[in-house]
């Protein structure tokens, strides 16, 4: 019993343990919910160009001092920024939604590594880590950081909540949404803007390069065990706590990177659920 005592409340002796725990609660909820709406609408490609886009606005925080909160200082207003102006290409210009998010994520990455170039050879100092951006290093947030974090994290869900029904309905029928008065541009530019907010607080868990897998794995797995929305948005979020938590504890005991690790065990709740679908499928079948 001690030995398992101390595996579980061993880690949470360190502070940074603590805050990492609670970020990976706020990731696992948050993400697996806006999830839901990602994979409904099919914006998983506009997701990870977000994740992309943040890092000219990131490098910018960095390098002015806002060094103890630049993912969310920096990354936010550019996530934002590349949100808007994808969604006014893809409804006012006629580009499409995969075009825009391509040539934007990629012209906004170039300019964030051409931004450290010149900071670098100008005597600037980036003080953060390129691999803890790509790949997450939740074990290395702040306090400030994980309060800056709470406060989004709850400004997003309370949003989510309130416009749930109409976030819905303009998700599924635009147009019928459109004809009962729903201003579902509008709609569409805050899902977008929200979504934004979702993606720049994963990155501090799982960085740039795996916050997808936090975003749409938990959801896509969600979706294959029920067919309803919110209860599909509550089973995302219970997996991604779980995955959040799990990959947590693996990556202290074992030393492993905490980002990888959370998204492999998302990967492994979705290939269960499809192994669980299979098989009540094949249930139903023979009691027919």
């Amino acid at each position: 019993m001690d030995i398992i005592t101390e595996a579980l409340a061993g880690p949470f002796q360190y502070g940074f343990m603590v805050r990492a725990l609670i970020i990976s609660v706020i990731v696992g909820v948050m993400c697996p919910v806006a999830g839901v709406y990602v994979v409904a609408r099919g914006l998983g490609f506009m997701s990870d160009g977000l994740a992309h886009s943040v890092l000219p606005g990131v490098v910018a925080a960095a390098i002015f001092g806002s060094v103890a909160a630049s993912v969310l200082v920096g990354g936010i207003p550019m996530a934002i920024i590349m949100a808007l102006i994808s969604g006014y290409l893809i409804k006012r210009a006629g580009v499409s939604e995969d075009a825009s998010v391509g040539i934007l994520f990629a012209a906004l990455f170039a300019i964030g590594v051409i931004m450290i170039s010149v900071a670098v050879s100008q005597g600037f100092s980036v003080r953060f880590s390129i691999e803890d951006l790509l790949l997450g290093n939740v074990l290395g947030v702040s306090r400030i950081e994980m309060y800056v974090t709470l406060g989004v994290a709850g400004a997003v869900m309370l949003t989510l909540y309130g416009l749930h029904k109409e976030l819905v309905f303009s998700n599924f029928d635009p147009t019928g949404a459109s004809v009962v008065g729903l201003p579902t541009e509008k709609l569409e530019y805050l899902l977008l803007s929200l979504l934004s907010m979702v993606v720049v607080i994963a990155l501090q868990a799982v960085g740039i390069i795996l916050v997808i897998s936090m975003l749409i794995t938990p959801a896509a797995a969600a979706l294959q065990l029920t067919r309803s929305f919110t209860g599909a948005m509550l089973a995302a979020a219970l997996m991604g706590v779980a995955s959040g938590i799990s990959g947590l504890y693996l990556s202290y005991h074992f030393n492993l990177p905490s980002g990888p690790v959370m998204a492999l065990v998302a990967f492994s709740f979705f290939i269960l659920s499809i192994g669980w679908k299979q098989k009540a499928a094949g249930i139903l079948l023979r009691q027919n």
